[in-house]
């Protein structure tokens, strides 16, 4: 049960209208790097932390840290897109902001890079978010074995392992591939992901379309083995659950899964929190590296602080009614543009979730070693129902997410080859 204490500051950040995260310190200086925060001195370190790490240092849940648990802070870095930076640079003074019919909004003239790179008032917010999701990210994204745990209340665990190829067609900023891959016909980004594990859902596939007009909705279909058929998801179904886990579909990618002229956003403030970058994939795909929380344990490796705007993302009024949360306040890197962690709301703004998406980083072909390579490790606990779930990008053997022109020869996969990953086509050729 909560304590009194932790009910109040529930009851107070509803009261003001804001997600807690707003609550916190604002212009607090980064951690130096050296620093140690523990289950001793935690609450120094608040004014750095989402509320769900809090509630897990607190220990006061179904789920908390290990008595032992501890963060350390290494030094802080800055990567380089040299080729998004350019077409930032080159295109960005052509997007424009347009207002629709239902409240909500969508650009125009966007052809790649960032298209806010300062972003201000009005709408400053908003203009963030449509920079998490053109953020720069490698135009393919592959990986053979990312596996998903989760854990009920009562501590039962099941694994979930997921073969992955995410690819932009549109808006793409390689120093090789063409803005516009000639295989899009009209898609932005697209989502695959097939269950290898268990066995008794081996070769259930979820593929997402989204497409580079942002006002027509997403398609999701869903290859079903046991029918042999694929079946067509109901655009709305934005709360059901990723592959039986914790995470809706608006919860992946990021910790928000897109959709950008849905939304209205506020600007809370900005910030600096930690976050993985610089780390092994081989020790971070072992299932003993993630303590029963299933947050990284500090074998790890050490956290990086990065600057951070805290952003309020909810529904547009219009489309408010039968969605699942009330509200997610976003700790989006300020560099990166990637979503490094979550405090969601139901409606009723009552707390609900916390999510924290670290973005390991790798070398990219035509790149260099950057941040947001398209690695994860990420965790998504469900504080009304006990669950937990954990992903991990990295098989135990150390096969991680490549990227870009290292796809084409993954173990003797070629993931590049569109028609068999990233279409709707490509279901249809499942178990033959």
């Amino acid at each position: 049960m909560r304590t009194n204490a932790y009910v109040m500051i529930v009851i107070v950040s509803v009261f003001l209208g804001v997600g807690m995260g707003a609550a916190q310190e604002e212009g607090a200086p980064p951690l130096k790097p050296g620093t140690v925060i523990d289950m001793h001195n935690w609450q120094q370190y608040k004014a750095y932390m989402p509320i769900g790490l809090q509630m897990l240092f607190a220990g006061q849940e179904a789920w908390k840290l290990e008595p032992d648990y501890r963060m350390t802070i290494g030094p802080t870095h800055h990567y380089k897109w040299p080729t998004y930076d350019q077409n930032t640079e080159k295109y960005s003074h052509l997007v424009k902001i347009d207002n629709l019919p239902n409240g909500g909004h969508t650009i125009s003239g966007y052809v790649a890079g960032l298209p806010f790179p300062s972003p201000s008032e009005p709408l400053k917010a908003w203009k963030m978010l449509v920079n998490v999701w053109y953020r720069p990210l490698p135009w393919e994204e592959c990986a053979p074995a990312g596996h998903v745990y989760r854990r009920d209340r009562f501590g039962n665990e099941n694994l979930t392992v997921v073969t992955q190829s995410y690819r932009r067609f549109s808006h793409i900023s390689d120093p090789i591939e063409p803005v516009t891959d000639p295989a899009a016909q009209g898609i932005d980004y697209s989502e695959f992901l097939q269950v290898q594990q268990p066995e008794q859902a081996r070769y259930t596939a979820q593929l997402t379309l989204y497409y580079v007009d942002m006002t027509k909705s997403e398609d999701v279909f869903v290859f079903i083995p046991a029918l042999r058929r694929t079946l067509r998801l109901s655009s709305a179904a934005r709360c059901s659950p990723v592959v039986g886990s914790d995470f809706s579909q608006d919860d992946v990618h990021t910790g928000w899964n897109g959709g950008f002229v849905r939304w209205d956003a506020k600007f809370l403030r900005t910030g600096w929190v930690p976050s993985l970058v610089q780390v092994d994939p081989k020790i971070y795909g072992l299932r003993s590296t993630f303590d029963g929380a299933l947050m990284p344990k500090p074998v790890v490796g050490e956290w990086e602080m990065r600057p951070v705007n805290v952003i309020s993302v909810k529904r547009i009024a219009s489309q408010r009614a039968g969605y699942c949360y009330g509200d997610r306040v976003m700790y989006v890197d300020a560099e990166s543009w990637a979503n490094l962690w979550s405090d969601l709301y139901d409606m009723n703004m009552k707390y609900w979730k916390f999510q924290m998406i670290a973005h390991p980083g790798a070398k990219i072909p035509g790149v260099g070693y950057t941040t947001d390579s398209g690695r994860f490790i990420e965790v998504i606990w469900d504080t009304q129902s006990g669950h937990i779930s954990g992903v991990t990008s990295t098989a135990p053997n150390g096969d991680d997410v490549r990227a870009n022109a290292d796809c084409e020869n993954y173990n003797g996969t070629n993931y590049t080859v569109a028609a068999k990953y990233n279409t709707v086509s490509a279901l249809s050729s499942i178990m033959r």
